[in-house]
């Protein structure tokens, strides 16, 4: 079968992917590269989900591309426009030319004596298998299952009469008007769907077994608002609203885990005060400190909004059973539904499912430290876009993508074939790349996949925008665990290309 050869193969054509072609196209003229995309369109999570509501749970001037501005003033955005705004982005630069859609990246082999991969594809609506070969390897298909999402098994299901649906994979044909909803959860999913469904249904009732921290914020950016009936240049608006929203993000964070006890006071007050009198504030007082779990966001208030109208209702308890009509609690009360939907979270998954071995021998990635939280060590040329999970993802995929184009720049100006992180022993934990202090369902499934991570730099992951900056945008390319070689054949010639990338 014959090959197809490129620089970098990129799997994904989500954000993260998106980033990844700019910033080569941009920072490594020259340097050919093919993103495979298993679905018919660009977007990734914002063409996959489809539920009512959906949006963005960062703010966008952070969530957007560091490199191409978004110029809207709400702070979160729905899919619908972010997508939009992922698709835009691709047509601009020229990269929808290089993807392949409708492929699944099935296996990856890294061959040392070819100084090559071999990535087998498959054409899912025809069944072809296609073959690549690539210099570089870049998985950008974040980290969760595209095919199911976790959805656990509660007693008595078989037995409800009415709809049952996971938000992953939403019935374009699903009418909720006059119905009665039952959302089982209580992180961004299901605080999104709440309010979005009760205008139309009888009734929403929001089944938790434990609350979550949720802050308020106002639905436009009263800054960028301001400034834009000024006629400040729109360029200058979101450089302003980018800088001051990552040193906001990073400040929450750094308090929150510096000083819990009063971040969780300020938190709960301001429920306190959206929530009024007619809801408990049992439902939304957590047991565990502030972003021990990611922090939930709502804009406007609107979860508040629609509780206080009557509209949707909290119940804080565990299933005890699925009846005919609807679902009984382990208190007693039976909350009658004719749909159910299990926001019941995510399924981590790297890479898309897709088999990677080195050399034939399968690559377990659990037992791999990610330097700079990036590359996989002992493994070459290969890297995972991995975004943030204290703070927007894209802000640590832009500084990923431009650290790969710098890397590429590097080793194209220096005849080297392939870069290998090499961590000694010393370096070595047990602990996940997510970090120890996040409890979140997903991140504890997740634990058996992801890589770990170090005890010092360049292996220790600090989810910290400005260090991270430092380390993957200024500092040098070469360093002591970057073991570089010149032993493929064929390798390209030394350019005059320098270490650049776009500003991130």
């Amino acid at each position: 079968m014959e090959h197809q050869h490129v620089d970098v193969l990129i799997i994904g054509a989500g954000l993260s992917g998106i980033s990844a072609a700019c910033h080569l196209a941009d920072g490594n003229p020259g340097t050919t590269y093919a993103v495979i995309e298993r679905r018919a369109r660009v977007g990734g999570t914002w063409d996959l989900f489809r539920y009512p509501g959906i949006r963005s749970d960062s703010d966008m001037y952070t969530f957007g591309y560091g490199f191409r501005a978004w110029h809207g003033t709400r702070i979160l955005a729905e899919g619908t426009d972010i997508r939009r705004y992922v698709q835009e982005t691709a047509e601009e630069r020229g990269v929808t030319e290089h993807i392949r859609f409708g492929r699944k990246a099935v296996r990856a082999d890294w061959s040392s004596d070819e100084g090559r991969w071999t990535v087998e594809t498959l054409d899912e609506a025809t069944g072809t298998t296609e073959l690549w070969k690539a210099r570089f390897l870049v998985g950008a298909t974040g980290y969760y299952d595209y095919d199911a999402g976790h959805r656990p098994e509660f007693p008595g299901e078989e037995r409800f009469t009415g709809t049952l649906v996971h938000p992953q994979h939403w019935p374009e044909d699903l009418d909720h008007t006059g119905k009665r909803v039952v959302v089982i959860g209580s992180g961004a999913t299901a605080i999104t769907l709440v309010p979005s469904m009760a205008d139309t249904a009888a009734h929403v009732t929001m089944l938790q077994r434990s609350p979550t921290y949720i802050l308020a914020l106002p639905a436009d950016d009263p800054v960028s608002t301001v400034l834009r009936r000024l006629r400040v240049p729109a360029g200058l608006v979101h450089r302003v609203g980018r800088a001051r929203n990552i040193a906001l993000q990073r400040g929450l964070y750094a308090l929150c885990r510096k000083a819990p006890w009063l971040m969780r006071k300020v938190l709960l007050g301001a429920v306190r005060a959206r929530l009024g009198k007619g809801v408990g504030m049992r439902h939304f007082t957590p047991s565990y400190k502030p972003w021990d779990q990611r922090l939930c966001v709502v804009p406007g208030g609107d979860l508040f909004k629609t509780l206080r109208s009557g509209k949707a209702s909290v119940v804080t308890d565990r299933i005890e059973t699925f009846t005919e009509n609807g679902i009984r609690v382990k208190s007693g009360e039976e909350i009658p539904a004719d749909i159910v939907i299990t926001a019941t979270g995510l399924k981590l998954q790297l890479a898309g499912g897709m088999e990677i071995a080195v050399d034939g021998k399968p690559l377990v990635t659990r037992d791999h430290l990610l330097y700079k939280g990036v590359m996989l060590d002992g493994v070459p040329n290969l890297a995972m876009i991995i975004g943030y999970t204290n703070a927007s993802w894209t802000l640590k995929a832009d500084l990923a993508c431009a650290y790969l184009s710098r890397l590429i720049a590097h080793m194209d100006r220096h005849g080297l074939t392939s870069a290998t992180p090499v961590a000694a022993a010393s370096d070595r934990s047990d602990v996940s790349v997510m970090g120890e202090s996040l409890t979140s369902g997903y991140i504890a499934r997740g634990d058996a996949i992801m890589p770990r991570q170090g005890v010092r730099d360049p292996w220790r992951i600090w989810n910290d925008y400005y260090r991270d900056r430092r380390a993957l945008r200024d500092s040098p390319v070469e360093d002591p665990a970057l073991r570089f070689e010149r032993t493929a054949p064929g390798a390209r010639p030394a350019t005059d290309r320098q270490d650049h990338a776009p500003a991130v």
